[in-house]
């Protein structure tokens, strides 16, 4: 716990210094490069998370490899987690620096199961309910389960709104299952 709360301390500097240094959309794009590039090569995150590697090489490859793609305070951000020695929490940072624009924003991500593909005007409609519910711009990510018969399960933080047809069919069975049946009225044959 201790890492995320570290994390989003980080997350809130850079979001500050992203608001003082050209906006949020330059910083957005450079916490998608270095998120990237820490996601798709373990060799680049091992390297800057290995504590036998000199610092002064880590900020070197940091400058060779950001340099004149990112917002020059986002690359003097990343040399400062490398002198605090944080440099394993980027990862974690990245995350917390795209939830915190997210609340910012008004934004909230939503997982959707439905159990068929949904089209372009399905999803706006879905897209547009949910805003509405949440009382913030939904942002769905959709996922496709047969297994949920039909309906849609839709999951936003904590809450769970459970609204398919294997959840209402099991509450019908139970309800039938509890139910006491009246006694024959014209008795046994």
């Amino acid at each position: 716990m201790r890492d995320e709360t570290v994390a989003r301390s980080y997350a809130e500097a850079l979001l500050e210094l992203a608001e003082r240094h050209g906006g949020v959309e330059p910083f957005l794009s450079a916490v998608e490069l270095l998120a990237g590039a820490l996601h798709e090569d373990p060799k680049f995150r091992l390297f800057l998370e290995t504590p036998r590697i000199d610092e002064q090489a880590k900020k070197d490859v940091l400058r060779r490899t950001f340099e004149g793609r990112v917002p020059p305070a986002f690359l003097n951000f990343l040399l400062v987690v490398v002198d605090k020695r944080r440099q394993r929490l980027l990862g974690a940072v990245a995350k917390q620096f795209y939830a915190l624009v997210d609340e910012r924003m008004g934004r909230t991500h939503v997982d959707v199961t439905v159990s068929r593909p949904l089209g372009e005007e399905e999803l706006g409609a879905l897209t547009g309910q949910l805003s509405a519910l949440l009382d913030r711009k939904a942002i769905p990510h959709v996922r496709v389960d047969p297994g949920i018969l039909g309906g849609v399960i839709v999951r936003a933080g904590d809450t769970i709104y459970d609204g398919s047809l294997r959840r209402r069919l099991d509450r019908m069975r139970t309800l039938l299952l509890q139910a006491e049946l009246p006694a024959a009225a014209g008795g046994d044959r």
